[in-house]
C-alpha cells in the first residue's frame, strides 16, 4: 500500500457517541506528509534545546588593570585626612583584541597586563597575542562597550588619560581568603553563654524543624569557606594620580592583600553612560 493511499484514508472520519438525550458525533481530521521526513526534522528542531546565551556586564567605559601596593594616610589641602588605597601599574595594559558585533556578536575590548617570560605562557596565549604584535602578557580581561570605535591592537592604555582626580570608579577583585570559618565569625552571629551551665558557647543552635519541612533549606547561614570570592566596589573617588611614581590613589579599601590584581573601570551610572536596558 502506498503512502498516498494511507494518507487518502485517514485524512478524515468520525465518531459518534451514544446518549441519553441524543447522539453527539465528533469528528477528526488529520492529515500525512508525503514527505516523513521533513516530519521528523521539524520535530527534531522542536525539541532541540535552545542556545544558553551568557550576557556580560556592559561597562561605562574601557578600564585597565592595576597591582595593590598597600593603604596609607592622605592629607587634604584643606587639612582633611582620607584612608587611601596605593595602587600601582606594572608593564602592560595592551588592546589584545577588539571584538564586534559582526565577528563575535558583541562589542569589547579586550586587555592585556603584567609582561611576563614566553616561557610562562602556552602555545595558544602565545598564538592569540602574535596576532595582534602585542608582547606575552599575564593577565587578559575583556571590557564590554556600547562601540569600539577608536581602539586598535597593539594599543597602549594610560590611566591618566582615561582618568583624572576626582572621578568615580569601580574596582573589582579576589578578596581575602580566611578559610573554614564559624558562623561567628563569618556571618557576625552572636555567641551563647560562656558559663559553665551553658552548652553552646559558639554553636549555630538550631538550623530547621524536625518533620516539616524535614530538611535544612538551601542558602542557610552555616560554617564554612569564608572569602576568597571576587567582589567589586562602586564609585570609589580617585584622591590623586602620580605620574612619576605611576601609582594612584583611590580613596577606601580595595578587595585583596597587597599584590593582587585589581580591575578599574569607570563607574556606572545607570541613566547616564549606563542605558537603563
Amino acid at each position: 500500500m502506498s503512502l498516498a493511499s494511507i494518507s487518502s484514508a485517514f485524512s478524515s472520519f468520525s465518531i459518534s457517541l451514544p446518549s441519553s438525550s441524543r447522539s453527539t458525533s465528533l469528528s477528526f481530521s488529520t492529515s500525512i506528509s508525503k514527505n516523513p521526513s521533513s516530519q521528523f526534522l521539524k520535530l527534531q528542531q522542536h525539541d532541540r534545546p535552545k542556545r544558553r546565551v551568557v550576557v556580560m556586564s556592559m561597562e561605562a567605559g574601557v578600564g585597565v588593570m592595576a597591582t595593590k601596593l598597600g593603604m596609607m594616610t592622605y592629607f587634604e589641602p584643606n587639612g582633611e585626612v582620607v584612608p587611601v588605597t596605593i595602587v600601582g601599574f606594572k608593564e602592560g595594559n595592551i588592546v589584545t583584541q577588539i571584538k564586534t558585533e559582526a565577528t563575535d556578536g558583541y562589542n569589547a575590548v579586550q586587555v592585556g597586563y603584567r609582561r611576563v617570560r614566553d616561557t610562562k605562557l602556552t602555545q595558544p596565549e602565545l598564538g592569540h597575542l602574535k596576532k595582534s604584535g602585542v608582547i606575552p602578557l599575564r593577565h587578559l580581561q575583556e571590557f564590554r562597550l556600547q562601540t569600539v570605535e577608536g581602539f586598535q591592537p597593539n594599543q597602549l592604555l594610560v590611566f591618566d588619560e582615561l582618568f583624572k582626580e576626582g572621578d568615580l570608579v569601580d574596582v573589582s577583585g579576589t578578596t581575602i581568603g580566611k578559610g573554614f570559618q564559624g558562623g561567628i565569625k563569618r556571618y557576625n552571629f552572636k555567641r551563647g553563654p560562656m558559663s559553665h551551665g551553658s552548652k553552646s558557647h559558639r554553636q549555630l543552635g538550631s538550623i530547621g524543624a524536625g518533620t516539616t519541612p524535614g530538611r535544612v533549606y538551601k542558602g542557610k547561614k552555616m560554617p564554612g569557606r569564608m572569602g576568597g570570592s571576587n567582589t567589586k566596589i562602586r564609585k570609589l573617588k580617585i584622591v590623586k594620580i602620580d605620574k612619576e611614581l605611576n601609582v594612584i590613589m583611590i580613596k577606601g579599601a580595595l578587595p585583596g592583600k597587597p599584590g593582587n590584581l585589581l580591575r578599574i573601570a569607570p563607574a556606572k551610572i545607570v541613566g547616564k553612560n549606563i542605558p537603563k536596558n
